[in-house]
């Protein structure tokens, strides 16, 4: 699970940095307001990714998510993009986790099998 959320949030990455750039073109916002929004944005991008193997960290990024989607009031092309990144976060966590149970079922066999 961890290496396809990974992914994700490093995609997210840099979406955020071209919402950076797209919002930077509106006048009525502050090129300052928006790179410390966006930094700190993909600064927690990167950090999610070190959280993913501990308690809580699919949690987490599920409100990165939402925040993501909410960041389209700024720049309305992040609605679509923060739906498009969910529905990507949320086969991650699910896809990720089905293969992390089938590798502990083959490597549980593994070791049922006697060494010959």
């Amino acid at each position: 699970m961890r290496t396809l959320c990974a992914s994700t949030l490093i995609g997210e990455f840099f979406v955020i940095a071209f919402a950076g750039l797209v919002a930077m073109k509106d006048p009525d916002l502050a090129t300052t307001t928006v790179w410390t929004v966006c930094g700190i944005g993909m600064l927690l991008s990167l950090l999610l990714c070190g959280t993913l193997s501990r308690r809580g960290g699919a949690e987490f990024g599920w409100a990165f998510q939402i925040a993501l989607i909410a960041s389209g009031f700024a720049v309305p092309l992040m609605f679509f993009m923060g739906a498009l990144f969910a529905a990507l976060w949320w086969a991650s966590v699910h896809y990720g986790r089905k293969i992390d149970e089938a590798k502990a079922r083959f490597a549980a066999q593994a070791e049922a099998q006697p060494q010959a």
